[in-house]
């Protein structure tokens, strides 16, 4: 079966048993997903199955946006409610100064990410060495970050939404939160994806994969069994040739090749819609 479709992961399972039970559902053992949630937080997840699995990374999936409410006072290694050691008393703000604090996030931002997170250290993984108590420093990355609004402040609880680059740890958009408001301690107690790019919820139905595609199109003007059985293409078939990475509709399939000096490298063959 080759589909792709955004599901809705919800909070509580990891990504990869979430994938398990659609896998159950839909009767397929070949499927994947794109931009893993952790446990903690809930939303859209996007899923291939079949031949699909490989399209991930042509896909339009930025900006992503996401809504979370951070506790503030909440102290938390992880930097959500999945381990919260105490929660200190923090005098209530004017909501404007709230206001203003998560605005003040937009732009370019260079920050530390959470040490529970996927980020690798020498082959090893972020998240295991803080479980197991091994001491190691993360190296600052930088996000973008589009738009950020206030939702919701009820003290001591403030949620907001963001508009974010991929790769963005909007755990750590939280602590950052806290330390502009002067406050020690901050951690999420819900984080959902509301989108990924042009991907939103909508009951697992089926994408249309032209439509989906980050990529432009191009089109071939040669002999149309040359695509279709995989053979060596020339550049002067091509509409436009430039280089870049181009899309080609074959019809009921399409194939996605690169032009680069002048030569012709198929990325993906002939992939049913």
């Amino acid at each position: 079966m080759n589909r792709l479709f955004v599901a809705y992961k919800p909070s509580g399972i990891g990504s990869n048993q979430f994938l398990y039970t659609l896998k159950r559902k839909y009767n397929d053992k070949k499927a994947g997903f794109s931009g893993t949630l952790d446990p903690f937080a809930k939303g859209v997840l996007l899923i291939g199955f079949g031949s699909h699995t490989k399209l991930f990374r042509f896909l339009n999936k930025t900006p992503k946006v996401y809504r979370a409410t951070l506790w503030l006072g909440a102290k938390s290694d992880s930097l959500d409610s999945e381990m919260i050691e105490n929660v200190d008393i923090v005098e209530e703000f004017r909501q404007t100064q709230v206001e203003e604090v998560i605005k003040s996030l937009e732009g370019e931002l260079e920050y530390e990410p959470p040490i529970f997170s996927a980020k690798r250290i020498n082959g090893k993984r972020a998240y295991d060495l803080a479980r197991a108590g091994i001491p190691f420093e993360l190296n600052k990355i930088n996000s973008t970050i589009y738009e950020t609004k206030l939702i919701h402040y009820c003290h001591p609880f403030v949620t907001f939404e963001a508009t974010v680059s991929e790769g963005t740890y909007i755990r750590s958009l939280g602590r950052i939160i806290s330390q502009r408001l002067g406050v020690a301690f901050g951690s999420l107690s819900a984080l959902e994806r509301l989108n990924e790019g042009q991907f939103f919820y909508d009951n697992e139905k089926k994408l249309d994969i032209k439509k989906s595609l980050n990529i432009p199109q191009n089109k071939y003007l040669g002999d149309q069994d040359n695509v279709r059985l995989g053979r060596k293409l020339s550049l002067e078939d091509f509409q436009e040739k430039a280089e870049g990475t181009y899309w080609l509709d074959n019809g009921d399939n399409i194939s996605i090749v690169t032009i680069k000096d002048e030569k012709i490298k198929y990325e993906l063959g002939r992939i049913e819609c």
